[in-house]
């Protein structure tokens, strides 16, 4: 019963000595040594342009760095097979700026894509993806089409879709940044809430007023540089 208590797990993420650079122009981030620890809470922050979205889509893999180390779950990503890198992706989950609802299909259906991408049976997550929509508060409106939601309920929808999973580890890319302040203090609640559950979230933003709420770490980016303020 409790032989896992006391198990060291690796970091999420690690990243050692990352630099990366677009063609031949200058590095937009250089010198990146950090860890993201399981279980853990973190803003990642700096003013516009500092390089915040590259630096989560190195972690998401789908920016390769021009230098340095990136581990995911204690694996090297430079030395595993693309089966290995697709099992590793489907460990993340991710909740992007512009929300990429699927106008076609319902907020249901767009919540569950991830498993039926998986190639799961609908049976087998039905009242999962119905219990998720009602813990976001969209009980009532799992059947209409995203062009009907309001931003904020876009925002909870597509929380929800990174959520189904499980993941890991959650990136947020300025989940708050289209919704009202109070809507902002209860999707701020949900993250901390799924970080209650085990999960370690990263929530990129600008929002100082979102951060101030929580005593937690802060990832500072600025001039292509990174400070940790712990």
């Amino acid at each position: 019963m409790f032989e896992n208590e006391f198990e060291v797990r690796p970091p999420a993420v690690h990243l050692e000595n990352v630099g990366v650079r677009y063609g031949m122009g200058p590095e937009v981030l250089r010198d990146l040594t950090f860890s993201i620890e399981p279980h853990s809470f973190q803003f990642l922050t700096g003013p516009s342009g500092a390089g915040k979205t590259t630096l989560l889509r190195v972690i998401l893999l789908s920016v390769r760095p021009t230098r340095g180390l990136v581990s995911l779950f204690g694996q090297d990503v430079s030395r595993i097979s693309k089966e290995e890198l697709t099992e590793l992706r489907r460990r993340m989950g991710v909740v992007f700026q512009d929300f990429r609802l699927l106008d076609h299909l319902t907020t249901y259906e767009n919540v569950a894509l991830p498993l039926r991408v998986q190639g799961r049976e609908e049976t087998s997550y039905r009242s999962e993806v119905v219990e998720l929509l009602r813990w976001v508060g969209l009980g009532d409106r799992m059947h209409v089409l995203p062009p009907v939601l309001s931003g904020g309920e876009k925002q909870r929808a597509a929380i929800a879709r990174a959520l189904i999973v499980r993941p890991d580890l959650l990136l947020a890319d300025e989940p708050t940044g289209n919704v009202d302040p109070p809507l902002a203090r209860r999707l701020l609640r949900l993250f901390l809430e799924l970080h209650r559950l085990g999960t370690s979230v990263v929530i990129a933003t600008h929002d100082f007023t979102l951060m101030d709420q929580v005593d937690a770490r802060r990832l500072v980016l600025g001039d292509g540089q990174l400070h940790i303020d712990d």
